[in-house]
Parts: C-alpha cells; structure tokens; sequence
C-alpha cells in the first residue's frame, strides 16, 4: 500500500483524476477478464484431458502434490499449470473489482465538492491510499 499526499487547485482536478484512475482500473479489469476467460477454458480442456487419461489408466484422481516452495512470504510454484495461472488471474480479478468498488465509492463521496462553487485561493491536500483520497485538508494560500 502506497500512501501519498498530492496538492490539487480545485474540485474538478481530484474528480477528474479519480475518473481517470476509475476508467484505467475498468480497462485492466477487462484485459484481465479476457484473460481469465482463455486460461479458465484451457485449464477445463486439461481436466478433462486428465480425467479421460487417468480413467483410461484405471486410476482414480489423487490430490496432486502443488509442488509449492515458500520462501519467506514468496510462493514460488514448481511447474505451474493451467490451474495455478486460474488462481493467480482470479486473485488479481478480485483485486482489481475491489479498487474499482473503492475507486466509485470514493468519486460518489466527494460529489458534495463540487457545490463548493468558486475556492480561488484554496488548495487540497489529498492524503491518498493506492490512489484512493482518505482525507482532504484545505489550505489557504
């Protein structure tokens, strides 16, 4: 989490930048999305492919051993398949819908800004949290 504070010189330029940052979230959620999408169908397609084979060997399905190393808070996966990238693109999914939650909830609480009117003179501090205003201090200057 990246914690920050940026100056602004009016309403409009944090509503915009909080329209920019909605609209670049939407955009990386979607390319995921897709991206879920195509590895979501390969990994059925080896299921199935497992399935059959160990049907055909006479074998029943074992829990496969994940081949996961930790090595302080890194996962590192030995020979990933299909099924870990699923998990890993469900997981960066989730986040991004969350950001995009947070992103609008945000935007939808500093509508009353904009009935500020003229601020000539004043400036906003933005403490903001991975982009994300938390709290708006005014300044005079």
């Amino acid at each position: 989490m990246v914690v920050e504070i940026k100056e602004y010189n009016s309403a409009e330029e944090i509503a915009e930048t909080l329209e920019k940052e909605i609209s670049e979230t939407k955009s990386t959620l979607g390319e995921y999305l897709r991206r879920l999408d195509d590895i979501r169908a390969l990994a059925e397609k080896s299921r199935k492919i497992h399935d059959v084979v160990m049907k055909l060997a006479g074998k029943k399905a074992a829990t496969e051993s994940l081949g996961e190393i930790s090595i302080g808070s890194l996962s590192l996966i030995l020979d990933a398949n299909p099924f870990h990238e699923l998990t890993a693109i469900e997981q960066v999914v989730r986040s991004h819908q969350e950001r995009l939650l947070v992103l609008q909830r945000a935007r939808e609480a500093l509508k009353w800004l904009d009935q500020l009117g003229d601020t000539e003179g004043l400036k906003y501090l933005v403490l903001q949290s991975d982009g994300v205003p938390e709290r708006i201090l005014f300044r005079i200057s």
